[in-house]
């Protein structure tokens, strides 16, 4: 059989039955770090899965997306096993990817230290050290949820018995079982870049630079983040839907509306609560005349900040609005990226000058004609909007990825903003051991607007994501922890409400296209969803900014 190499560009004849790791031993492929998973024919698989005929291949290690995961999950399992192995009875959770790693709970039946730390990190570095292998394996799924929930392990039990699949897998590493969404690395030796440090009861589990794998990704303090992730997370527990299985299971008896009804209810709460704050720095007297809303590609920010208008109507204030989309330069001029491709995620893709000399007018009582920005015509900036002046109870509401980035309006005294940090933190995991990353939520929620209301196809979103990523790493993420109130936009029910719309747009990305594999990744994620249906939304929710059928204009 024929395998072709989308690493080096070559093709190979090998006998069926070898195994990927063979193939890339015999291919002479150079990666900056050991393969944890590989790619045949656009579908996700693990190196010592057997080949029986022709296909495209590419070997991922840890500075790709899936690579990434791969070995955050390797870490997990064996975070886990060392943890178990210590302390009988101990158990890991990962709650969510935070400071440039992922933080886990760990329950060892008192309050974790500094050296039960040190302990646990030795521990995890002799499992790495002796390269043990992860074993996958396939059987009836009613049979790996009884190996599961025989491990202590009910949330997956749960998991596996709501999704109604024949068969699934679950891996072992020496005697232990657990099951990942996903696909392990070969062995435990190819983790041996990772640390521990103590976080609030748990560990967060660092992991190497996705440039330079062989060092760890720089620790970043992200307690603002921290909090809100922890918050919601308590209160998916209070809930009591904490985990997929748990939710899977409601939908089922038909408690759809009062799921709705009640994350519906906390978000409009934490708006009310973001509200009486401004209302609060207001009446302190310091001059506040400035709500600043920012967050990452499909966060939410617009449905949010319409909603934040009325909770600040209610407090007799008048909001005006402000996109900073609008102040882009015209196209010609925005600036280009490493690939040269326009930069649209750049400060300085806005005309910074321009919106500061308008800014300054209005504060000073002017009367401005804001510009809007033609999309559609190509990208030029024209003045249809009325004029605006700020009265006595007025605020302007600024909206735009730069809005916390102090470079944006360097002479606006501080006193004068309120900062707002909108972004999509899934507070429902997997299971105990499975986080959802924000970003795939995003992902999903961008692939049904861009289809809904630009008619971009899954392919044109999927292939533009590492490039908005790449720009929210740089411009959007180091700014989060300026603000004063930060907001949850997700709904732990979205993706089982987006589900039946994305899938079928995910079902036209074409095999020999290079977003096959990420749009096979989300398929099979949504494969675990029970579905709710999107009549069930009140039309001010914040998912149909994404979905349709909103009250608010656009």
């Amino acid at each position: 059989m024929e395998i072709y190499c989308i690493n080096n560009k070559k093709t190979q004849s090998f006998n069926p039955g070898v195994t990927y790791t063979d193939v890339f031993a015999q291919l002479d492929v150079r990666l900056k770090s050991s393969p944890v998973c590989v790619t045949a024919n656009g579908r996700l698989t693990d190196m010592e899965a057997k080949v029986y005929e022709d296909c495209d291949v590419e070997f991922l290690d840890a500075t790709s997306s899936i690579g990434a995961r791969s070995y955050s999950q390797g870490l997990v399992f064996v975070l886990a096993k060392a943890v178990a192995e210590l302390y009988p009875g101990g158990q890991i959770r990962v709650s969510n990817a935070v400071s440039k790693g992922f933080y886990c709970p760990v329950e060892i039946g008192r309050e974790l230290t500094e050296d039960d730390v040190t302990t646990i990190s030795e521990r995890m570095g002799s499992i790495i050290g002796r390269s043990i292998p992860f074993v996958k394996h396939t059987a009836h799924t009613t049979d790996v949820a009884e190996i599961m929930a025989k491990a202590g392990r009910e949330d997956t039990a749960r998991l596996l018995r709501s999704i109604g699949s024949i068969y699934t897998y679950y891996y072992t590493l020496d005697d232990m079982p657990d099951w990942f969404f996903g696909i392990l690395p070969p062995h435990t030796g190819c983790l041996k870049v990772f640390g521990l440090e103590l976080m609030e009861g748990g560990v967060l589990v660092r992991v190497p630079n996705r440039t330079h794998p062989d060092q760890l990704e720089p620790m970043i303090r992200q307690d603002k983040m921290f909090s809100m992730f922890k918050e919601h997370h308590d209160w998916m527990g209070i809930l009591g839907f904490s985990t997929l299985g748990e939710l899977n299971e409601a939908i089922k008896k038909g408690g759809c509306n009062m799921i709705i009804n009640v994350a519906e209810a906390l978000q409009s709460q934490k708006i009310v609560h973001i509200a009486d704050q401004i209302v609060a720095r207001r009446n302190e007297g310091k001059g506040l005349k400035l709500v600043m809303v920012s967050g990452p590609s499909s966060s939410g920010k617009t449905t949010f900040s319409k909603r934040l208008m009325v909770q600040l109507m209610a407090h007799g204030l008048t909001p005006k609005v402000i996109s900073l989309d609008d102040y882009f330069l015209d196209r010609d001029h925005t600036p280009l990226d490493e690939n040269g491709q326009h930069d649209f995620e750049s400060l300085y893709a806005i005309d910074l000058p321009y919106f500061n000399e308008q800014l300054k007018d209005l504060l000073a009582g002017k009367t401005i004609q804001p510009p809007t920005f033609n999309f559609k015509k190509g990208g030029i900036r024209e003045f249809t909007d009325p004029p605006i002046t700020l009265g006595e109870n007025d605020i302007l509401l600024i909206e735009g990825i730069h809005a916390l980035n102090p470079d944006l309006m360097p002479d606006i005294p501080a006193d004068s903003r309120f900062l707002i940090y909108v972004s999509a933190l899934t507070s429902i995991r997997i299971d105990q051991h499975n986080y959802i990353p924000t970003t795939d939520n995003r992902l999903l929620r961008r692939i049904t607007r861009d289809h809904k209301y630009r008619s971009y196809s899954a392919v044109d979103t999927i292939g533009r994501w590492p490039s908005v990523r790449a720009g929210e790493e740089k411009w959007i993420f180091p700014y989060q922890e300026n603000a004063d109130a930060m907001f949850n936009s997700a709904m732990m029910f979205e993706i089982a409400v987006i589900k039946d719309m994305v899938t079928p747009l995910l079902e036209e990305v074409p095999e020999n296209s290079p977003e096959y594999s990420k749009a096979c990744q989300l398929k099979d994620f949504l494969k675990l969803f029970r579905t709710i249906p999107s009549q069930n939304l009140p039309p001010t929710s914040l998912v149909r900014e994404f979905i349709g059928g909103s009250s608010f204009h656009y």
